[in-house]
């Protein structure tokens, strides 16, 4: 059982920036890949970056440019790194763990919100 805890969502204003942490309560071989999704209200939950064990990164071509995925695999943690934020980037945001760089692994957190309005 792999256990994933997210923190670092809150509201933000338009064009602010955060930094979302995932910690996992295994080791991260080099056999995982893990990734950020995100589901807004009413929305079906979409791939906003992946990243395997070895550091090779994928975005959505609609999501590249604001946003950096990372990961420390000796403490492991997963981060991703939100800049110049918009009202549409408001939802939840999931860390998902055990997949491949675009599809879901099995396990999932229980996702922070993140909402982006004046």
């Amino acid at each position: 059982q792999v256990r994933l805890v997210e923190s670092g969502g809150g509201l933000v204003q338009p064009g602010g920036s955060l930094r979302l942490s995932c910690a996992a309560s295994t080791i991260l071989s080099r056999a995982d890949t893990m990734g950020w999704y995100r589901q807004a209200p009413g929305e079906a939950r979409e791939l906003v970056a992946s990243i395997t064990a070895s550091g090779t990164t994928y975005y959505p071509d609609s999501l590249k440019g604001r946003f950096t995925v990372s990961r420390d695999n000796a403490k492991k943690m997963l981060y991703l790194q939100i800049h110049s934020l918009r009202p549409e980037d408001t939802a939840v945001y999931y860390c998902n763990w055990g997949g491949t760089l675009q599809n879901n692994g099995p396990y999932w957190g229980q996702g922070t919100q993140v909402t982006v309005s004046s």
